[in-house]
């Protein structure tokens, strides 16, 4: 049962530092700042319904792609260390990630499901630490990320809602210093991964 527990906060602690709330607030912010109220309520629900919807397809079907196009767990661990590292790596440098990140674009309701569904939620770094877990989960552990997952976006979808006053109250820099730390915690998790696919690579 402990192991249960701390699968899930590694989990959860993987995925809110990928793809934390308050750091996502600043893009909700300028992306809807044409929108009343109501209508930010309804991207912000749509946005988060969509990057779960198609995360959840990464979690649920990733072995069976794994099988499909061959690709081994090494591999992919390596491969998808390096790209979460640079993505902790831009945001400790205070730059929104040019992988998962766009800064504007023209308000239009369709930002719900591009870009801030997807890449900005449901970005490359999002899906590569889902797979990441998901590479030797077993049914339970893949509900367990299904259910962090999940939870990640609801925070999310709570913070947008929030938006305005957390950036009143919080301070814009304040914001910036927990995107750093955020940034740092991607980044080892990235070299964490890559450390992994490595030792697994020569254990072979």
């Amino acid at each position: 049962m402990e192991g249960i527990w701390v699968f899930a906060i590694a989990v959860f602690t993987g995925f809110i530092a990928i793809n934390n709330p308050v750091g996502n607030v600043p893009i909700f912010l300028s992306l809807t700042r044409q929108a009343d109220r109501p209508t930010k309520k309804v991207i912000s629900r749509k946005a988060t319904f969509t990057a779960f919807i198609i995360v959840s397809g990464f979690i649920i079907l990733g072995k069976y792609i794994f099988d499909f196009f061959g690709l081994t767990i090494p591999a992919f661990k390596i491969t998808g260390g390096i790209l979460v590292f640079f993505v902790g790596f831009e945001m400790i440098r205070a730059q929104v990630s040019s992988i998962d990140n766009q800064k504007e674009v023209n308000f239009n309701e369709e930002i719900s499901i591009s870009p801030l569904g997807i890449p900005i939620l449901a970005g490359p770094g999002t899906i590569v630490t889902a797979m990441n877990f998901t590479t030797t989960a077993s049914y339970l552990q893949l509900g367990i990320i299904l259910v962090m997952f999940a939870l990640v976006m609801y925070l999310n979808h709570l913070a947008f809602l929030s938006s305005e006053y957390l950036v009143r109250y919080i301070g814009a820099n304040k914001i910036v210093v927990v995107e750093k730390i955020m940034g740092l915690i991607i980044a080892i998790i990235g070299v964490n991964m890559l450390i992994e696919g490595i030792h697994i690579a020569f254990m072979e």
